[in-house]
């Protein structure tokens, strides 16, 4: 759907949850030339007859949602997605602001590859994009990238993605150099020599299926390596997609010692046990692998104290092919944007998390790990705001599926709690009622 052509309007009726400012409530929400002049009580605004009304009655109003960990796949993999079309399915999904990881081809490990994406990124209104630069050049651990020119560029943050920087001392000097921005350094835990070829999670299913598992120890020993390079160090090191009870126990005790890490989870490792890979089920391959039903229930625990800062997606697209095939041979990963909500709305339901910290792990909660000024809908900040229906119920056919690939185990399963309404800068870039009309006539 095209952008609107006019970025000032209010919206009405709406329960506004917005962390940032500890607003919980029913308000409205006045937006002029793209940014936000003010959050207050229904009716305040009433006299503007000048400007269109967005009723949200019966709606939570909230800050643009914030995916600090996806896979956009362009350049040099574009049949599996590309920036554009990975932006309008985070845009579907609600997400007004995504921080792209740098396994592309060429990798992002120089600051040609960052221009790229953020020209393409430049191309249309629509979801905001943040690089990750590497933090070793071709992610391979034998010599830093040149982070500081990757900084300049545009990168937001520091990752070598889906392997560990596996020389320590590599790591601790990329920290110590990066300290002079303040640098954040957002890494993938796992000892390869521990996990080896992995399918799936180590345990009794590996070992009834016959696929190779990977114990949580790989995971365990990487995140405690790294809390003490961060203590040396004093420098942030935030954990991608934890999955382990013993993970977040080891964040509990750093930040408790007043270590600069922070944590996220994904949705499907705090939805999905390691059941779900039976039957051979590729689209329940993952790095790291979804683990036992106990780790889940400690993970929402700690996320809903904050031990666990945040939720990102680890929106992985992958292409049919990549994933019909043998299960050891199979790609690993799963389409995040469009779930995310569903399913965090999903522990809400379930009285696992509350619905305010669910939004701030999706919205403040992940800009502050980035340093990044979004999740917010302060007087003055740009009016990137999501409009979610908790009681919309779609069905997740490929057709709904904005990615290029179609990679999720929730394929053509009916889903409730989605975004109906997504604006960047006050341009409103997605309407589930325009959406799903225009697939209707597809």
């Amino acid at each position: 759907m095209a952008a609107s052509m006019t970025n000032s309007f209010v919206i009405s009726g709406g329960r506004v949850i917005d962390p940032a400012s500890s607003k919980d409530g029913d308000f409205d929400i006045l937006v002029e030339d793209g940014v936000i002049i003010s959050v207050d009580k229904p009716g305040s605004f009433s006299a503007k007859n000048d400007l269109r009304t967005i009723s949200a009655k019966g709606l939570l109003v909230t800050p643009g949602l914030v995916d600090i960990h996806v896979h956009l796949r362009d350049p040099g993999q574009e049949w599996k997605e590309n920036i554009d079309t990975g932006r309008r399915a985070a845009e579907v999904g609600g997400f007004t602001s995504i921080c792209c990881m740098p396994n592309t081809k060429p990798i992002n490990d120089n600051q040609t590859v960052t221009k790229y994406i953020l020209g393409r990124a430049a191309e249309r209104v629509g979801a905001r994009v943040f690089p990750i630069g590497a933090i070793s050049r071709k992610l391979q651990s034998l010599e830093m990238a040149p982070m500081v020119e990757l900084y300049e560029a545009g990168c937001v943050a520091f990752s070598d993605d889906g392997r560990p920087v596996t020389d320590s001392n590599l790591f601790r000097r990329a920290l110590e150099y990066a300290s002079q921005f303040n640098g954040v350094f957002t890494c993938h835990e796992e000892d390869l020599s521990l996990s080896g070829a992995f399918a799936m999670n180590e345990g009794l299913t590996s070992l009834q299926l016959g696929l190779k598992g990977s114990p949580e120890v790989a995971e365990n020993v990487i995140i405690a390596r790294d809390i003490e390079i961060a203590r040396l160090t004093n420098c942030r090191v935030h954990f991608c997609h934890v999955t382990t009870a013993r993970g977040a126990k080891l964040i509990e005790r750093a930040k408790e010692d007043g270590i600069p890490v922070t944590g996220e989870v994904t949705p499907h490792h705090f939805t999905l046990t390691e059941e779900a890979v039976i039957g051979y089920n590729t689209n329940a391959k993952m790095s790291p692998p979804l683990r036992l039903q106990s780790d889940i229930d400690v993970l929402l625990s700690q996320l809903q104290k904050g031990v666990i800062d945040c939720i990102a997606t680890d929106h992985a697209p992958h292409e049919y092919d990549s994933k019909r095939i043998d299960f050891q041979g199979a790609s690993m990963g799963i389409l995040g944007f469009q779930t995310a909500v569903p399913l965090t709305l999903a522990k809400v339901r379930e009285k696992k998390l509350t619905l305010v910290r669910a939004i701030e792990s999706l919205t403040l909660s992940p800009s502050k790990c980035f340093n990044l000024k979004t999740g917010t809908l302060s007087k003055g900040a740009p009016a990137d705001i999501t409009i979610i229906d908790p009681e919309r119920t779609v069905k997740h056919t490929q057709k709904f599926i904005a990615s290029k690939s179609k990679n999720t185990p929730w394929l053509d399963q009916e889903l409730t709690g989605h975004a109906v309404m997504t604006f960047v800068g006050g341009q409103q870039v997605f309407d589930m009622n325009t959406y799903l009309e225009n697939l209707g006539n597809n």
